[in-house]
């Protein structure tokens, strides 16, 4: 009965945390354009390593 002074606190902090994250992802706009991400991975002609990666040939 104890446990449960400690796990009911922890899980109301769990909540709100979850809940923080998701505000702060939704606020960033993660969720605006998710068919044009549905359709990004189907496009062949599409380049998958940008610009900023570069290659990895004489870099050690």
């Amino acid at each position: 009965m104890d446990i449960l002074y400690l796990l009911i606190p922890l899980s109301a902090v769990l909540v709100l945390l979850i809940l923080g994250v998701f505000g702060w992802a939704v606020h960033r706009g993660q969720f605006e354009d998710l068919e044009r991400e549905g359709e990004r991975i189907l496009e062949p002609d599409r380049v998958s390593v940008d610009d900023r990666q570069g290659s990895s040939e004489g870099k050690l």
